[in-house]
């Protein structure tokens, strides 16, 4: 029986447990660098015993960054200090793996701690904003730009270069954000998109997108290397995307090389009531898990060892990502081993005093 520390190997990369940090905005970054933050950062999760290392959302072009201090890899001289990075969480025995992004009409935004509205020029943003549609996300938001035909395939492009320069980073593994509201997302629902041609109206086309990014993407990502594709499982609305088209998009998925599903939630307008509770997503990630046929990832107010045991035990996930949990406590992995009785069995060294 799988627990959350039996190791998972996925093609042919092995995690050592069932546990991953989660991607979360840093907020620290100029001009997309990582620098000293993120090296300690991401570095001392893998120290403290995470499975998988992932990255905040690394935007594949600057104008696809949430906000002026998000990380990027969009071009190669960012590949040096995420190189470094990489290396680190290896040496500690953790994987290491970025998350591409593309904020579309929700980039340009002030970080949280300095109220996370809209940006212009002026204030370090940036414009036009593109979209699948000429639609805002909120009425204090700036309309973007529909994607010309010519548009899409630029940003398909962009994740292609991105991911190659994940890999000569040493990343082991790639996940393509395609949730929280964000570009892809953003083609996904019928609440953001109603364009009217290829890419809009139809399940097929609306999932094109994302599709083709998928594809393009496998061809150039090795095929020893996992690919994961975090999607926000439901918009939580009438008339939104929801959970039995999210399975159906896992199946298409699956069938070009996507090897897990990492299951969120909302994101794609504001101002809904999403009934928040501890676990209150790992529902998604079961039924796709199930339904679909693929490894899945559980993530959403998982806090205890007791809590993300269950869920591997049960088979409701492959996967555990923790958040909010992980920045109050690097060592949480360690913690949680001693709390299962699984420390003498987890292969990392036990002989630190605060054990």
């Amino acid at each position: 029986m799988a627990h959350l520390f039996k190791p998972l190997k996925i093609r042919e990369v092995t995690f050592r447990n069932r546990i991953a940090v989660s991607p979360m905005c840093q907020y620290s970054s100029t001009n997309g660098y990582a620098n000293d933050w993120h090296v300690i950062h991401l570095a001392s999760r893998a120290v403290g015993g995470a499975g998988i290392v992932l990255t905040e959302a690394a935007a594949v072009e600057p104008r696809g960054r949430i906000s002026p201090q998000d990380l990027g890899i969009w071009s190669d001289e960012h590949i040096e200090t995420l190189a470094k990075t990489v290396a680190l969480i290896h040496n500690f025995g953790a994987v290491a793996g970025i998350q591409l992004a593309h904020a579309g009409r929700k980039a340009s935004t002030a970080k949280p701690s300095k109220g996370g509205k809209a940006l212009d020029e002026s204030q370090e943003g940036w414009g036009p904003l593109v979209s699948s549609s000429a639609i805002a996300f909120s009425k204090d938001s700036p309309v973007p730009e529909a994607l010309s035909l010519e548009g899409i395939q630029e940003v398909i492009d962009a994740f292609v270069q991105a991911t190659k320069r994940s890999l000569q980073a040493g990343f082991k593994v790639v996940e393509i954000h395609a949730a929280h509201g964000y570009l892809l997302h953003q083609f996904l629902s019928p609440l953001s998109n109603q364009r009217q041609d290829d890419y809009g109206g139809s399940f097929e086309n609306r999932t094109r997108l994302l599709r083709e990014v998928v594809q393009a993407v496998r061809e150039v990502w090795p095929e020893t290397h996992p690919l994961w594709v975090r999607i926000s499982a439901t918009d939580w609305v009438d008339k939104g995307w929801d959970i039995e088209e999210s399975i159906a998009l896992s199946d298409k998925l699956k069938s070009l090389g996507v090897d897990l599903i990492d299951n969120s939630s909302g994101g794609i307008i504001p101002g809904i009531n999403i009934p928040v509770k501890p676990g209150y997503q790992t529902q998604f990630a079961e039924r796709i898990r199930r339904e679909a046929n693929i490894h899945t990832g559980a993530v959403g107010l998982i806090t205890t060892p007791e809590q993300a045991d269950e869920i591997i035990r049960t088979e409701v996930a492959d996967i555990v990502l923790l958040g909010r949990e992980l920045l109050r406590n690097p060592y949480w992995p360690h913690l949680a081993a001693k709390q299962l009785g699984h420390d003498k069995l987890w292969p990392v060294q036990y002989d630190r005093a605060w054990l």
